[in-house]
């Protein structure tokens, strides 16, 4: 939000610096981002009175100018604008005058005599463009005629005052007007508050239109009138023009001016309908399923059954709390207006703008609370407005009360706001405190001890407990009389478990394999969990950011997938790329190691994708595109000292199903390793196919305790077996039928490790193949060839069990 100061101090005007108002509106929770001049840096400009136009001798287009500049000067200067006419007052830059840049990146424009087709120019007539007050360059800016030739311009039209732009939180919604900011400095310097003082206007017409309201938990209060015989065409003043320009609103025409400016001084949205386009009556009801409406904005929007209108017989006429329609907008045309100023309950208007990917400034106030007792008092000032603008005659005012909010008293313990904010304060302080602010404020004492019963202003939505006075407390005393003070708790470092990595230390090694973190939203397209989940009815947000991040993840592989196509839209080669995060999975069990909210498990996964070559270009080793048994061997040393890993195939809906695996972790379920599906690859416009994984990082944080124990100063015996094993016995199969075999059987109890050296499939052969395993014997004394063998022999025996693999002659 911002506004020129002088409109602030027209309602409170402390005796305060600029810099110091600033610093003031910030301690107090209204951040000040930035404080500026009205108008960019320009020298050497005038007001400038036309005394004679001519065309010019060799352009249609041009006009040549006589200039009064003051000090009986006159200039003689070329001008194209469309609108220069004899004894008007317009700037004037004079020769040697340096105005903004006019456009990005260009320095400072300076002016100088020039020759315009044969013509002598010395000066140059400007627009509000070329001095950078506002966008319009349709033609000169013309001044008021009360002027006098030859003063500066930024002098007449303080250009010099100072703008500020301020940062408000949701809870502040009634500091979205002047008048609200002007509250908060009054109550936080003690300054006084001029209310602004609004007459009734006296109706000359006793016609009404019919208003009915159908929903009560849409609309509380509505006010309207009808006002007849207005000029639309009228110039909007030009005191309102500036103030609007300086708060960063265009000027439109003269009725929507004044709607926009009573809506940044006084807070109050309104809507002025053409009466003559409305048919009938109005209705504010809840739209039907599938409506639709014209807006201003030009966006024809489908409405759904919770969003608020109001509707005519001919169809909605506005979106209620929102934006106008097309249908009932006025015109320049335009002569008889209804004038609308109505209570919108902010549950019933917040996120539906967001809905349709669009916001306003009237939706930003209702969803946060507008004064409900005021719109009648703030009608009137319209009208006045309108009256004295753009003339006509005013009707009586129809205000219907439907439901107002109730304003619950809330109580806050005097000793309960000094412990919460550290310092004493006193009662009688917190007394004058809320006085500042409006707040109708009892003190009682239940027990002895002193309570503080506070019953909220009408334009107040954010009390509502304890907290909340203690923090308005807090703001208007001031948060820089709150001393710094070092804690004085001592400090106990928390004992780690030797058996239990932490998170960080998950990233440290997936960086150490040479892995980039990067961090991304929770919330994600819907096609990501169709397409790399397989979920057709994921998660759904209530309310999205925007309508492409509008579900809940469940799997990481999406949001790498998407780093990845920026990254390669950047002409990266070679990525490695991890993340560290929470899915989310409706489930009505709690897993260990989860988080579960509301049925829905919130696991922690690390999932990673490369992509490009194996390692980076060198000269020692040829570049090959990196596979699935790189990244294995990468998996393979994230879970070093976790236990035992075991390989199976797996289909998964992000990865190719004959090049990807599902890694299980002592018997547990860890993750999915392999090469992403073709078809993604092909949709998301990858060049190659990125391998990735996606792992439980609870599993991965439990880590296996060293044992330890003497180097055996006995020789180790090696024994090499090849096996005639069937086709469909894998050699994880192999590998766990062995290390039963060396759990459960005495005389195998001295094989310390099996390796596979060799795997080969004979010419012609389908039902087996051929697997060599190097054996490494070892005991605490030396070993005999009957231990060894018997060892051995034992092994064929329980592996011809178990898997039918038959020892090769």
């Amino acid at each position: 939000m911002q506004f020129p100061e002088s409109w602030l101090r027209q309602f409170c005007n402390p005796d305060l610096s600029t810099d110091a108002l600033a610093d003031t509106l910030t301690m107090a929770g209204l951040e000040v981002e930035e404080v500026r001049a009205a108008a960019p840096a320009f020298s050497g400009v005038v007001v400038g009175r036309v005394r004679d136009v001519q065309p010019h001798p060799n352009a249609d287009k041009l006009r040549v100018c006589q200039v009064d500049v003051g000090a009986a000067q006159s200039l003689q200067i070329v001008c194209g604008a469309p609108n220069v006419a004899v004894g008007m007052a317009a700037p004037c830059a004079l020769v040697g005058a340096e105005l903004p840049p006019q456009q990005e990146g260009q320095g400072v424009f300076r002016i100088g005599a020039a020759e315009m087709r044969g013509v002598q120019s010395q000066g140059m007539l400007c627009s509000a463009r070329e001095l950078g007050l506002s966008s319009d360059h349709a033609g000169l800016l013309a001044l008021p005629e009360k002027l006098q030739p030859g003063a500066d311009l930024r002098e007449v039209l303080a250009l010099d005052e100072a703008v500020f732009t301020i940062k408000l939180t949701p809870n502040l919604g009634h500091c979205l007007s002047v008048l609200g900011v002007a509250r908060e400095v009054s109550a936080v310097t003690g300054a006084a508050l001029r209310k602004p003082l609004f007459k009734p206007v006296t109706p000359t017409w006793p016609d009404r239109l019919p208003v009915r309201i159908e929903a009560p938990d849409l609309c509380g209060r509505f006010s309207g009138r009808i006002i007849r015989g207005v000029n639309a065409r009228a110039e909007t003043p030009l005191w309102m023009k500036t103030r609007l320009e300086r708060s960063g609103q265009r000027s439109i025409s003269a009725l929507v001016d004044i709607s926009n400016y009573v809506m940044l001084e006084l807070g109050r949205p309104s809507h002025v309908f053409d009466l003559a386009k409305i048919r009938g009556g109005l209705t504010v009801r809840w739209a039907h399923e599938g409506e639709q409406v014209e807006l201003l904005n030009g966006q024809t929007v489908t409405l759904d059954a919770d969003m608020g209108v109001i509707a005519a017989e001919n169809g909605v006429e506005s979106l209620a709390g929102i934006m106008g329609g097309e249908s009932t907008a006025v015109t320049l045309d335009t002569t008889d207006i209804y004038l609308e100023a109505a209570f919108w309950w902010p549950d019933a208007i917040r996120g539906r703008a967001r809905r349709l990917n669009f916001s306003t400034d009237a939706a930003s106030r209702f969803e946060r609370g507008v004064d409900y007792a005021t719109t009648a008092l703030h009608l009137d000032a319209i009208t006045a407005l309108i009256l004295e603008i753009c003339g006509g005659q005013a009707g009586p005012v129809d205000d219907q009360v439907a439901r107002l909010p109730q304003r619950r008293p809330v109580r806050m313990r005097a000793a309960r706001c000094e412990k919460v904010i550290g310092i004493s304060i006193g009662v009688e302080r917190m007394g004058e405190i809320f006085t500042r602010l409006g707040l109708r404020a009892e003190l009682e004492h239940p027990g002895g001890e002193p309570v503080w019963v506070v019953t909220p202003g009408s334009e107040r939505f954010d009390l509502e407990i304890e907290e909340d006075l203690i923090e308005e407390v807090a703001r208007i005393h001031g948060y820089q009389h709150i001393p710094v003070q070092a804690p004085v708790g001592r400090l106990a470092p928390l004992p780690v478990p030797e058996g239990r990595r932490s998170l960080h230390s998950l990233r440290l090694k997936a960086a150490a394999l040479g892995y980039q973190e990067t961090i991304n939203f929770s919330f994600v397209d819907a096609q990501w969990e169709q397409d790399f989940a397989g979920k057709s009815d994921p998660i759904r947000l209530l309310n999205p950011i925007v309508s492409q991040m509008s579900v809940m993840r469940s799997t990481l592989i999406g949001s790498l997938v998407k780093v990845l196509a920026d990254n390669l839209s950047h002409r990266v080669k070679r990525a490695r790329l991890f993340e560290l995060g929470r899915v989310f999975i409706r489930d009505a069990s709690v897993a260990d190691g989860a988080m579960q909210v509301a049925g829905i498990l919130q696991p922690m996964r690390l999932a990673g994708l490369a992509y490009g070559s194996a390692v980076p270009v060198q000269w020692a080793v040829p570049e090959r595109r990196v596979d699935f048994y790189d990244v294995k061997a990468d998996v393979e040393a994230l879970c070093l000292g976790t236990g035992e890993l075991q390989w199976r195939p797996v289909q998964h809906p992000a990865l190719h199903p004959g090049r990807s695996a599902e890694v299980r972790l002592d018997g547990q379920r860890l993750g999915v390793v392999g090469e992403l599906h073709p078809q993604w690859v092909q949709s998301y416009h990858l060049q190659s196919a990125p391998v990735v994984f996606e792992l439980d990082a609870a599993l991965l944080q439990v880590q296996q305790l060293p044992a330890f124990a003497p180097i055996n100063r006995v020789p180790a015996v090696q024994r090499d077996l090849a096996f005639q094993v069937p086709s469909g016995v894998s050699y994880a199969q192999m590998e766990q039928a062995i290390q039963a075999a060396i759990r459960d059987i005495p005389v195998c109890g001295i094989i310390r490790q099996a390796h596979l050296f060799d795997m080969f499939t004979p010419a012609g052969e389908t039902a087996t193949r051929s697997m060599a395993f190097r054996l490494q014997l070892q005991a605490a004394q030396t070993l005999t060839d009957e231990q060894v063998d018997a060892a051995c022999q034992a092994l064929v025996c329980a592996l011809a069990t178990s898997t039918g693999a038959q020892l090769r002659s």
